[in-house]
């Protein structure tokens, strides 16, 4: 049988029907994305674009954490999170969860996007426009 999730790194632009397409059956009535875009600022600094890293074992934990919660909702789950260069306004991470009624897909949802910040191993260089780069999340 095939995992009830699908966890991916890439390097690509995300592929947003592609995640919906794998959660989406016909018993669900509700559709949740979240989608995590790149934005011009970060604690008051402005911020022009950022490098997302992640560890050589980073495909395991989101995996994992994916794994986790589809195994404790009974839902399908996908998570696709974006490397390397990203610009102002794309996109650096789709979760999707599809269940039978909004509350739990909306629950289901916010907590798989809190575990993969939480234990996902991808860190950010964020550029700010004053010409530094700071580091977040190492």
């Amino acid at each position: 049988m095939a995992e009830p999730f699908l966890a991916l790194i890439t390097d690509r632009p995300i592929d947003r029907p592609a995640a919906e397409a794998f959660v989406t059956t016909t018993a669900d009535g509700a559709l949740v994305v979240f989608e995590g875009v790149v934005r011009d600022h970060d604690h008051g600094a402005s911020v022009h674009a950022l490098d997302y890293e992640a560890h050589p074992d980073a495909q395991s934990f989101l995996a994992a954490v994916c794994a986790e919660i589809a195994g404790a909702s009974g839902l399908r789950v996908a998570v696709i999170h974006r490397v390397g260069a990203l610009e102002i306004g794309d996109v650096a991470l789709v979760a999707a969860v599809a269940a039978p009624h909004r509350a739990e897909a909306f629950a289901v949802c916010g907590r798989l996007v809190d575990l993969v910040k939480e234990r996902t191993p991808i860190w950010k260089r964020q550029h700010l426009a004053e010409g530094t780069t700071e580091w977040v999340g190492l």
